[in-house]
């Protein structure tokens, strides 16, 4: 049964005119590319919690931890006005299945990281929008990006990652789940894990190991949350040659010298940053079907989303 990847998108970044200046901040990437593959579930918090468009622009002040939202010129605090739609959408927001969710970078509601916090006049690169604030503390668990930051390909690799990680989580979660197929989701990751920690690979194994000691409901909360915590560890150079590696081992008794080679001399190209991580990895899924290796087909590592997204090219 398919069921769509919904990922929250803040409104103006589909070209929806709903900026303070009546204008909009349309990122093409967002819905063009990831277009194809997601379910946009749009938020507008200002347009959200009643305020109209065009409107005064409004700025963070106070303590970053606890900022107030006010507007520049009025001096009119909006704060409690959008604490409560941020209380309200979040609670929305959890029928949505959502598995991702890209904020507008700098936003005083939707900003991520380092949004601008004034104090006494003197603004500091401190805080986070209160909307995107109330997402995360509901969500912890939730891939979370910010648009401006998805102009970085290591980092785009790694959210758009996860979000297909958490919709296979959330199917398996629907289809009748219980420690038999709890084993076999884990096993089929288990390369994707161990690019991303070995350590909580580990800790994910010992966990699945003594699952029949503890309540399901316990043992899926506890997983999920190792699982989504390793994927949010970056997947670097050295782990993923480690990992190459412990593929290769499996074709030990297939290659032909020639063959192991050739192949360890791509890994080594790629280990120095030389080709991308898409040249090995094709040549070991040229392998995996020559020599029918039918637990290496099964691993999410080889394809962990859509080749059409383009990921793992950047060296």
């Amino acid at each position: 049964m398919y069921r769509p990847i919904k990922v929250g998108v803040s409104s103006c970044l589909l070209g929806e005119k709903v900026r303070y200046d009546g204008g909009h901040k349309h990122d093409r990437y967002i819905t063009d590319v990831l277009g194809k593959f997601f379910t946009f579930v749009p938020v507008c918090p200002e347009v959200g919690c009643g305020m109209p468009v065009p409107r005064e622009a409004m700025r963070l002040e106070g303590d970053p931890e606890h900022p107030r939202l006010v507007t520049n010129k009025t001096r009119i605090d909006k704060t409690e006005q959008m604490r409560a739609f941020c209380q309200q959408k979040v609670t929305e927001l959890a029928d949505e299945e959502l598995c991702g969710f890209i904020f507008k970078k700098d936003s005083p509601s939707s900003g991520l990281f380092r949004v601008k916090v004034y104090n006494e006049g003197m603004p500091a690169r401190s805080g986070s929008g209160l909307f995107a604030a109330a997402v995360v503390k509901h969500f912890p668990l939730l891939p979370v990006e910010e648009e401006g930051r998805l102009n970085d390909a290591a980092i785009r690799e790694n959210f758009i990652e996860r979000i297909f990680c958490c919709r296979r989580w959330k199917d398996f979660l629907l289809d009748s789940p219980d420690l038999g197929r709890l084993v076999t989701f884990h096993a089929r990751h288990k390369l994707l894990i161990l690019a991303h920690s070995t350590s909580i690979y580990r800790e994910m194994g010992s966990l699945v190991a003594h699952g029949k000691e503890m309540r399901w409901s316990e043992l899926a909360q506890r997983y999920e949350a190792l699982f989504m915590k390793a994927l949010a560890l970056h997947a670097t150079v050295k782990k993923n040659t480690n990992v190459l590696m412990h593929i290769m081992g499996y074709f030990k008794r297939d290659l032909s010298p020639a063959e192991k080679e050739e192949l360890l001399g791509v890994i080594k190209e790629y280990h120095d940053r030389l080709v991308p991580l898409i040249v090995p990895l094709t040549l070991l899924k040229h392998y995996v079907g020559k020599y029918g290796q039918s637990y290496l087909h099964q691993q999410y590592y080889l394809s962990p989303h859509p080749a059409e997204l383009m990921l793992r090219n950047h060296v």
